[in-house]
């Protein structure tokens, strides 16, 4: 089990952050494409699922699964949504996505006057703060890939 890559979009779709680990294939487009066809996938999915799920939608979409991989999703009250891509093998992880929202992301941008918001994070202690979470995570193999 592993994590592929984690994506931070805002609100309006700006790729805030993206950062991989053990992504075995590129998808050769331009990252900014990547970022903008993620972005509609996403916008697309949640769209879908509030409209034909037959139960009340308060948390909404939380993951897709694939044949290959899982997405697992967290957005925020504030429109900042979490992405990330991991193994099949790895259960619900929105409590792991709520932590980087509120203890990195929210610590360590919002509140920091030099990291302008809604642009991406330049941010070098998000950035190794980030990657030492995500390695420490039970889930994340260090001999994938």
């Amino acid at each position: 089990m592993t994590v592929h890559n984690l994506y931070l979009f805002d609100r309006n779709g700006v790729c805030l952050h993206y950062s991989e680990w053990h992504r075995k294939k590129q998808a050769g487009i331009p990252k900014e494409e990547e970022y903008k066809l993620m972005y509609g996938m996403l916008f697309s999915i949640r769209s879908f699922v509030s409209k034909m799920s037959p139960l009340d939608m308060k948390d909404g979409f939380l993951a897709f699964q694939t044949s290959r991989l899982q997405l697992h999703y967290y957005e925020t009250p504030t429109g900042i949504k979490v992405v990330m891509n991991t193994d099949l093998g790895v259960g619900p992880i929105r409590d792991v996505l709520h932590h980087i929202y509120s203890a990195l992301y929210v610590e360590l941008v919002v509140k920091n006057p030099l990291c302008p918001l809604g642009q991406t994070v330049q941010s070098e202690l998000f950035r190794s703060r980030l990657d030492s979470y995500v390695r420490s995570l039970p889930f994340f193999s260090a001999r994938a890939g």
